[in-house]
C-alpha cells in the first residue's frame, strides 16, 4: 500500500459536505463525519467562498458521451465525417470540430474527449459588479463606510428606484468579496465587514445562549405596557453590557422605535457604577425619550430601583435565557463587534471615541427601518411628538 497518498471526497461526499455546511455544522463536525482534518474541509469550502456551488449540468446542445463513443467507433471503422454526422443526426461541422479539437482521427478517444469538454466548460460567468462599473464604485464606497452588503442593497433600491442597472443583491456582493477569483472588489474591503470571516456561514450556525443571575424585585417583561411591544412610540430602550477582555465593559442602549444607539463608558460592571453612569446618560434625554428600559438578568442592574428613582424610568427584565426579548439590543451588539471584536480591551476607549462609533452606526441604513437611518427615524419621531 502506498504511504502518504491523499484521498479526496467523492462527488456524493462533496454533496453531503455542502448539505452539512448549509445546515450550520462546523468545520470540525463535518471533518469528523468524513474522517478528515477540519483544515481540509475549510480548504474545500473556502475555494467557493462558503457558497454552495451550483450543480453542473450538460448543455442540451453538447455532445454526449454516447455520441462521442459513436464517433470513435465510426473513425475505427473508417467511416467519413459526413457518414458519422448523418448517423448521429448532427451537422458535419459539429463532428468535424469535435474530432479536430481532440487530436484528429488518429488520436481521438471518446472518454478523453468527454472529460476535456467537461473541464473546458468551466467558464465562470462575469458577475454583475464586473459589468456595471458605476455600481461597483458605489458598492465599494459604501463598504468603506462599514455598511453591510444587505444595507447597501436596500439603500440602492431606495436611492435609484427607477434605475435597474443600480441594483445588486447582498449575496452578489458577498460572492464578489469572498470568491476572490472574480477580482471585482478589492480584498481589503473585507476588513470593513462586521464579521471578519473569509467565508460565508449558514444562518443556521448562529446559536445564542444567555445565563444570568437573579435580580431582587425585578419587574417582568410580561408586565411591560403594550405600547412598548408595538414600537409605535419613541422613548423605550433596551440595554446591556458589551464585554471585552480584562473584565472591561461598555453599556449599550438601543431605542426600540428608531434603533438609535448610545454607548456609555463604564470603569467596571459593578451595579452602583453602571447605574450611576446609566442614570447620567438617561437624564440628558428629553422627557419624551425617557419612558422605559428593558434589560436582561445581568446583576449590573441589581440597583434598578435606584435607577428608576433617579430617572423616573421603569426597568423591565427579560425572562432567563431569553435574549431575543431584547432583539434590537442583541442585534446592535452584534453590529458593534465590527468595531469592538471579542477579546478587545474596552477600557482604553474614551467616551468621545464611543460617541464616534455610535454616530457611524446611527448613520447606517437599517433593513428593519425600510433602509432609513436610526438618526433620521429618531429625529422624525421626536419632531412629531412636539
Amino acid at each position: 500500500m502506498t504511504q502518504g497518498k491523499r484521498f479526496g471526497l467523492s462527488a456524493a461526499q462533496k454533496s453531503d459536505m455542502w448539505r452539512r455546511w448549509k445546515a450550520g455544522q462546523s468545520l470540525h463536525e463535518i471533518g469528523r463525519a468524513f474522517g478528515k482534518e477540519h483544515s481540509s474541509i475549510r480548504c474545500l469550502v473556502s475555494r467557493h467562498g462558503g457558497f454552495v456551488p451550483a450543480v453542473r449540468r450538460r448543455s442540451l446542445l453538447a455532445l454526449t458521451l454516447r455520441e462521442r463513443e459513436e464517433i470513435s467507433r465510426g473513425i475505427a471503422s473508417g467511416s467519413s465525417i459526413r457518414e458519422i454526422a448523418k448517423c448521429l443526426d448532427r451537422t458535419v461541422s459539429t463532428v468535424s470540430r469535435e474530432v479536430a479539437r481532440h487530436g484528429g482521427r488518429p488520436a481521438y478517444r471518446a472518454n478523453e474527449a468527454d472529460s476535456q469538454a467537461w473541464e473546458s466548460a468551466l467558464r465562470p460567468k462575469r458577475c454583475l459588479l464586473a459589468i456595471q462599473m458605476r455600481l461597483q464604485k458605489v458598492v465599494a464606497s459604501k463598504l468603506m463606510l462599514d455598511w453591510s452588503p444587505e444595507q447597501i442593497s436596500g439603500w440602492l433600491k431606495t436611492q435609484y428606484p427607477d434605475d435597474e442597472s443600480m441594483r445588486v443583491s447582498h449575496e452578489t456582493i458577498y460572492r464578489s468579496l469572498f470568491i476572490q477569483a472574480r477580482g471585482v472588489l478589492k480584498k481589503e474591503l473585507m476588513e470593513h465587514l462586521r464579521s471578519k470571516r473569509r467565508i460565508r456561514r449558514s444562518q443556521h450556525s448562529r446559536i445564542f445562549q444567555d445565563a444570568r443571575g437573579q435580580i431582587v424585585d425585578a419587574i417582568s417583561i410580561r408586565e411591560r405596557p403594550a405600547e412598548v411591544a408595538d414600537r409605535a412610540i419613541p422613548g423605550h430602550w433596551e440595554g446591556d453590557l458589551l464585554s471585552g477582555s480584562k473584565n472591561s465593559h461598555i453599556v449599550t442602549l438601543v431605542e426600540r422605535h428608531s434603533r438609535f444607539t448610545t454607548l456609555v463608558k463604564v470603569p467596571s460592571k459593578d451595579t452602583a457604577v453602571v447605574v450611576a453612569a446609566l442614570s447620567r446618560q438617561i437624564r440628558k434625554l428629553p422627557a419624551t425619550l425617557r419612558r422605559s428600559l428593558t434589560w436582561d438578568r445581568g446583576l449590573e442592574m441589581a440597583k434598578h430601583k435606584t435607577f428608576t428613582v433617579a430617572t423616573d424610568v421603569k426597568v423591565y427584565f427579560c425572562d432567563p435565557q431569553s435574549p431575543w426579548q431584547r432583539g434590537s439590543n442583541e442585534n446592535t451588539n452584534g453590529l458593534l463587534r465590527q468595531y469592538f471584536p471579542k477579546r478587545t480591551d474596552l477600557s482604553g476607549y474614551t467616551q468621545s471615541e464611543l460617541d464616534k462609533v455610535a454616530l457611524r452606526l446611527n448613520q447606517r441604513p437599517r433593513k428593519t427601518l425600510g433602509f432609513q437611518t436610526p438618526a433620521s427615524r429618531l429625529r422624525a419621531s421626536v419632531a412629531l411628538t412636539h
